[in-house]
């Protein structure tokens, strides 16, 4: 969270470069908003970026239920249990 005072933030890159099934590495974001066509989000290749290259906003808001998959395809390639 960019009020959180850190120099930056971890974030999922997008791609228009669609795989379908490929969950959990890949998740499937509707084009909504900003977002102009349907892309992935690429899991496993989750980085940290400076904070000042977010001054544009966020593309899209994506909705809780979709976060909820993103959440669980983080905790699986991860490998982060619930204990």
């Amino acid at each position: 969270m960019l009020s959180a005072r850190h120099p930056s933030t971890l974030v999922v890159p997008l791609t228009t470069r669609l795989v379908d099934d490929a969950e959990p590495l890949r998740v499937r974001v509707r084009a909504t908003a900003r977002l102009r066509r349907d892309s992935d989000l690429v899991i496993d290749q989750l980085r940290a970026i400076d904070n000042r290259r977010l001054a544009g906003g966020p593309m899209a808001r994506l909705s809780r239920a979709l976060m909820v998959r993103v959440n669980e395809a983080l905790k699986e390639v991860l490998d982060l249990e619930d204990e």
